[in-house]
Parts: C-alpha cells; sequence; structure tokens
C-alpha cells in the first residue's frame, strides 16, 4: 500500500469507522465487516479524510477536475473535504456541489445546491462505500440531465462483493454505466495490512479473522 493508504486505514480503524465482527448490512447481506465514515465528526478527522480522497482523485482522474460531487448526506462533507484538499493539491479553485433529497420549489429552487452544474464541467462523485453501487447509480441519473461530464467517483472501501448479478458492484457500474470508480483501498488490502501490522500499538486483526474475511470474499466476490 501507498503511505496515503496507510495512513488512511490507520485513520479508520482508530477512529472505529472500520470494525471486524457479525454485521448485518443494510441490504440485508451478512459481513465480517463493517464501514461508517459517519464516525469521523472531529474537524481534524475530516481534514484528514479529504486529503485521502483528494490523493485518489488526482492519481486516477487527474489535474482537471472542475468540481466534485458528494451525493446526501453522507457524501456532502465529503465533497467539501474533498473539494478543498483537491483545490491545494492542484493550485486552482475547485467548486463542489451535493444534491437535495427533495427538489426545492420556492427560494434558489431545483435539486442540487454549490457550484453550478454546467453542460461540459468534469466531475468526480465521491460517497462513503460501494456495496450494490445503488446510490452512485441515483447520482448519475440525477447528474445526467445537466449535461456534465462525470469522469468517474472514489469511494473510501471497495467492499469486494457482488452487486446485482455475478460481478462486484465497481465491476457492474465499469460496465454498465461506462465510468471508472477508484476506491482509497479495498477491504482485502485493508486486511492483510491490519492482521500483519500494529495501529497504536495495538493489532486489529489475527491470522484467523483474516482467513474469515478472505472466506467471505471468496463466497461474496
Amino acid at each position: 500500500m501507498t503511505p496515503a493508504q496507510t495512513a488512511f486505514l490507520e485513520l479508520l480503524v482508530s477512529r472505529q469507522a472500520l470494525k471486524f465482527g457479525d454485521f448485518t448490512l443494510k441490504s440485508g447481506r451478512k459481513s465480517p465487516y463493517f464501514i461508517n465514515t459517519g464516525c469521523f465528526h472531529m474537524g481534524g478527522d475530516l481534514a484528514a479524510l479529504g486529503a485521502a480522497y483528494a490523493a485518489t482523485v488526482r492519481a486516477r482522474f487527474g489535474d482537471g477536475v472542475q468540481t466534485v460531487f458528494g451525493p446526501a448526506y453522507k457524501g456532502i462533507p465529503l465533497g467539501l473535504a474533498t473539494a478543498a484538499a483537491y483545490e491545494g493539491l492542484v493550485g486552482r479553485p475547485v467548486g463542489w456541489t451535493y444534491d437535495r433529497k427533495e427538489a426545492k420549489d420556492h427560494g434558489d429552487g431545483g435539486t442540487f445546491v454549490g457550484h453550478p452544474l454546467t453542460p461540459g464541467l468534469k466531475v468526480v462523485i465521491v460517497d462513503d462505500v460501494l456495496t450494490a453501487g445503488t446510490a452512485l447509480r441515483e447520482s448519475l441519473a440525477k447528474l445526467k440531465p445537466t449535461g456534465v461530464q462525470v469522469l468517474g467517483a472514489v469511494v473510501a472501501v471497495d467492499r469486494q462483493e457482488r452487486g446485482k448479478g455475478n460481478k462486484t458492484a465497481i465491476e457492474e457500474i465499469r460496465g454498465e454505466l461506462g465510468i471508472d470508480v477508484a476506491p482509497i483501498i479495498t477491504i482485502s488490502e485493508a486486511a492483510a495490512w491490519l492482521a500483519a501490522n500494529d495501529v497504536a500499538g495495538r493489532r486489529y486483526l489475527g491470522v484467523g479473522d483474516l482467513a474469515r474475511i478472505t472466506a467471505h470474499l471468496a463466497a461474496a466476490g
């Protein structure tokens, strides 16, 4: 892993945004791990998170991104933090935008808040995790009428599990929607590193835990 990925993973486990155990996901699936970026609720956490996302945006999509889109609700602070950090990397203004859950028919109105979405604008979507890809599909459907150019998306962790069919959610998105999805880190990378390294003097994953996660991924991937 890169130093940026290692720093991000250490932040994930130290803030308990990545947990290991027995969990039932929103989709009803069982999982030996759970990711919740809502655990990042301090200013310093958000700055570090934005830096990790921005580094991945730049590495995968270059210096030409003009606006970062963060879908409501968890994507809103991610969009802001990523745009701020990416702006520092590329040395020019970078917009950020989010959507309303329901379109507003009074005041400024509309579906989106933030930087105006105009035809041809180069946009990257940021979100927390990608399980079945439903939230990303919804974001793309909302963005399509604006005419922006969606370069791709960045998510915190790739769970590496199946989407609607036999392919992983990321493979489905890439194939069906024609956009790239870049994770900061994959769950297999995270598990392997945590089984071999300590974070703040603690070993978060044992060899048996790693074997269990590997078996889960083999069955769910």
